[in-house]
């Protein structure tokens, strides 16, 4: 989907998609106004999408091999949430063969799409797959995705951009009309994520030399922006996030913590070999996500009239009541009990809990 201009459905092929949105016998329409949502996907991001959808939508945690029309049938609008904010579902995947799945899915699903007749299909990821690094600008909705030398194929990043290299090759379709939505970090009820398991660590961790803006997108606002961009027609990537950007020293007051900073190749080094051991949960690359910036601008939704309900302020707030009384070290939850065993590098290490943090103790010391 990378390079397209955000468009609107209502001319060209969106003249179609309006006259069948208003047909009360219109496929998918089942007799009555409202068209039939169907909502694919588990977890609390697709939870999230369903709600913005009301009475409209209706769930199906996963399209069938066998038959796979026939869980879509009379769907005028479908929504696949390959994001499924659960950091557990896809830690462990790693390389072409353990995404599979998720490729086989997205495919049998947007060819089931096709074949019922639904108008509009939206696939919903996240902006993570432009990538995040010290000196990123602002994303904008045509922002390139990560790709070749730079692409990482472990965890929840490469099981994303599996599924958008589905949706591009979808898109080269003439119908259904197909958008990709990009959320900046989301968070809500049950979302966790390598993000939200930042602030379960004892102090947060920081970059040397590096200012990490932060933005945070509510779950309900992701919902919404999948209705809105359904409503007006527009196709293509979207991204996703509300107007407000906090700054490091905002997040640590209001979470109440102190920062731990390490030089980049400290952080990443420790975090690569702690992966590999199984102590990280996630691809030691994911955390350049918490780290370095990846603000996006949400054009094509601003531009159309979206407005996020919730700033980064008030999704921080979220977050950080979802997480209270949680303790992760390195990513990785660990019993209270436990972590006071750990004694004073339990008290000092932030996202890694790792040997660096040790060894940079017993330098000082």
């Amino acid at each position: 989907m990378s390079g397209r201009q955000v468009r609107s459905g209502r001319s060209g092929r969106g003249s179609r998609q309006a006259t069948a949105t208003a047909r009360p016998d219109a496929p998918g329409d089942a007799g009555t106004q409202a068209p039939d949502v169907v909502v694919v996907g588990t977890g609390p991001v697709a939870a999230g999408v369903l709600a913005a959808w009301g009475a409209r939508g209706r769930a199906v945690d996963e399209v069938p091999a066998v038959d796979p029309a026939s869980a879509l049938t009379g769907a005028h609008v479908v929504v696949l949430v390959a994001h499924p904010g659960d950091l557990t579902t896809v830690a462990g995947r790693r390389g072409p063969e353990g995404h599979a799945a998720a490729v086989a899915h997205a495919q049998r699903t947007l060819a089931a799409a096709r074949e019922v007749g639904a108008a509009h299909v939206v696939v919903v990821t996240s902006a993570i797959v432009h990538g995040a690094h010290p000196d990123r600008p602002v994303l904008h909705d045509d922002e390139p995705v990560l790709a070749g030398a730079r692409a990482v194929p472990d965890g929840l990043v490469g099981h994303l951009l599996a599924v958008e290299a589905v949706a591009a090759r979808a898109a080269r379709r003439r119908a259904p009309l197909l958008t990709v939505l990009r959320p900046a970090a989301v968070v809500g009820r049950g979302v966790d994520s390598f993000v939200t398991r930042h602030f379960e660590a004892p102090r947060l961790l920081v970059v040397r030399g590096v200012e990490r803006p932060w933005q945070l997108v509510h779950v309900d606002d992701v919902g919404a922006a999948s209705v809105f961009a359904v409503e007006h027609g527009l196709t293509g990537p979207l991204t996703v996030g509300p107007p407000d950007v906090l700054t490091p020293a905002q997040v640590s007051a209001a979470a109440g913590m102190r920062t731990v900073e390490l030089a980049a190749a400290t952080a990443f080094g420790t975090a690569e070999r702690l992966h590999r051991v199984g102590v990280l949960p996630a691809p030691a690359a994911e955390l350049a996500y918490v780290v370095y910036p990846w603000t996006v601008a949400a054009d094509g939704l601003t531009a159309a009239g979206f407005v996020p309900q919730r700033s980064s302020a008030d999704a921080l707030e979220v977050l950080l009541e979802g997480v209270r009384g949680r303790l992760a070290l390195g990513g990785r939850r660990v019993e209270r009990r436990d972590a006071a065993a750990l004694g004073a590098a339990g008290a000092a290490v932030a996202l890694l809990g790792t040997a660096a943090i040790w060894r940079q103790a017993r330098r000082k010391g």
